[in-house]
């Protein structure tokens, strides 16, 4: 088990934030778009890759968020789990956070969510309540504070704190590991933590929905400035206050597309992979 990151204001300095989410899987690509990074002449490297081409932390100053959704979906969720645990021992505490995303969520809530044959919802008891405990004990979360922006999953019109959210998964990852995984169990949680875990009224994406469900399509201009993930997108987005930088996905088979953003407290910075596999550096996002 990795060491529990630290409260969000924990982390001294003014550390640049990257921020990649939804991997699905798809090792080949995070890897990627992780190490676009060190391949400007702006940046430090984030990571260092190994003789058999496994990724490392760099040892910079770097805070990672890992916003949710790393599994199901890509031939490889059980690899980009296994890069996250070990980023996340490698680097200093707190400086990589992996955020709680849907198909997290069906890890939780398999029975509620209902994806019979995905990679997190057929997971073992073992590997369930391993997952459960990572939640419980604060190695995985739900949101993040940075300079301008919050990060969640999937975004709020409302304003919220980290460290409300950040408690709420773990109350109900708690619950669930003393009281089983009922139906019933988790109905209820999903209904008392629903700033979290809240599906939708058409049963996932929904403007009702929590940070793990809701949809940039329902984000207000007007929101509180967020960065985001969930929604495809073949290029950082932004709408009024919220930018949203879910790039591996739609840009998965094609030469070039997947990128991080950085946030520094001058402002939001993308790098995505260029067609022809150098880089593309896009200041003021």
């Amino acid at each position: 088990m990795s060491s529990h990151p630290p409260a969000v204001d924990a982390v001294s300095g003014t550390p640049r934030i990257v921020h990649i989410s939804d991997l699905h899987g798809y090792l080949t690509d995070a890897r990627s778009a992780l190490t676009t990074i060190g391949e400007t002449d702006q940046y430090p490297p984030l990571v260092t890759s190994d003789n058999d081409g496994q990724l490392h932390w760099a040892g910079n100053e770097y805070v990672l968020i890992v916003n949710g959704d790393v599994v199901d979906r890509g031939p490889a969720s059980k690899e980009c789990l296994q890069l996250v645990w070990r980023l996340q021992r490698e680097a200093p505490p707190g400086r990589v956070r992996y955020h709680l995303g849907n198909h997290e969520l069906a890890i939780l809530l398999p029975t509620f969510v209902h994806w019979p044959r995905a990679y997190s919802t057929t997971l073992s008891d073992e590997e369930q309540r391993a997952f459960l405990t990572r939640v419980a004990e604060g190695d995985v979360t739900v949101a993040y504070e940075g300079y301008e922006y919050t990060y969640s999953h999937a975004g709020r019109n409302k304003a919220f704190q980290a460290a409300d959210v950040n408690a709420q998964a773990q109350a109900a990852a708690s619950e669930l590991l003393a009281e089983g995984f009922g139906q019933a169990t988790q109905k209820r949680i999903a209904s008392h933590y629903g700033t979290v875990c809240q599906l939708g009224r058409n049963g996932g994406r929904g403007a009702d929905a929590g940070l793990c469900w809701m949809d940039f399509a329902h984000l207000e201009p007007s929101a509180p400035p967020q960065v985001v993930g969930h929604s495809k997108r073949l290029k950082p987005v932004r709408k009024g206050n919220v930018v949203c930088g879910n790039v591996i996905r739609a840009n998965n088979g094609t030469p070039g597309g997947e990128g991080v953003l950085i946030e520094e407290p001058t402002g939001l910075t993308a790098i995505r992979r260029s067609p022809d596999g150098g880089v593309r550096v896009t200041q003021n996002v």
